[in-house]
């Protein structure tokens, strides 16, 4: 890029990157103007949307995604927008296969308890409450979890052959028709 053009870009932004994703930079201007504009640094999705953009969305992922991040980038976001990276005590709690095996499993068990079959609607939502699994793959409202459970048994049933024998047996217990 010629010094001239460099030149005209820094008139227009003088941060401009051009390596950097420019979706990126859009979206760190879009912060930057929210609280240069009297505006708190949006932290929570859906919050804050401006031109289309959640800036709540975009300032959490930063936080969550910082080792992605550039050196520059993360000097930035520390010493303009004062973001920091999230400590591992913020950071979510991934699944794991079993963990998402075990909360299916309880929602197949509880379906199969009140309605004396495994013969569920592809799209049934089983509801657990917080205590039958301690997480799951989608937090409900009252902090239970939500299994899509007629999709998942229909997906094992696709996936026979492929299931640990002890899984299989779990559900063969159910009545699981394959």
């Amino acid at each position: 890029m010629s010094q001239a053009r460099r030149d005209e870009l820094d008139v227009i932004d003088p941060g401009w990157c051009p390596v950097w994703d420019t979706a990126w930079q859009r979206c760190y201007r879009l912060v930057q103007n929210h609280i240069q504009a009297g505006g708190t640094l949006p932290e929570t999705v859906g919050n804050v949307v401006v031109q289309g953009e959640d800036l709540g969305r975009w300032v959490t992922a930063q936080r969550y995604g910082w080792e992605q991040l550039l050196p520059a980038q993360q000097w930035i976001l520390e010493n303009t927008l004062e973001i920091t990276p999230a400590g591992e005590d913020e950071r979510p709690v991934k699944q794991t296969q079993d963990t998402k095996w075990a909360a299916n499993l309880a929602a197949a068990r509880q379906f199969h308890t009140r309605e004396g079959h495994l013969r569920v609607p592809r799209k049934h939502i089983e509801q657990l409450d917080g205590e039958a699994v301690p997480t799951g793959p989608q937090d409900g409202a009252d902090g239970g979890v939500v299994v899509k459970l007629g999709a998942w048994r229909d997906n094992v049933r696709k996936r026979a052959g492929k299931l640990a024998e002890q899984r299989r047996t779990d559900l063969d217990q159910l009545g699981m028709r394959w």
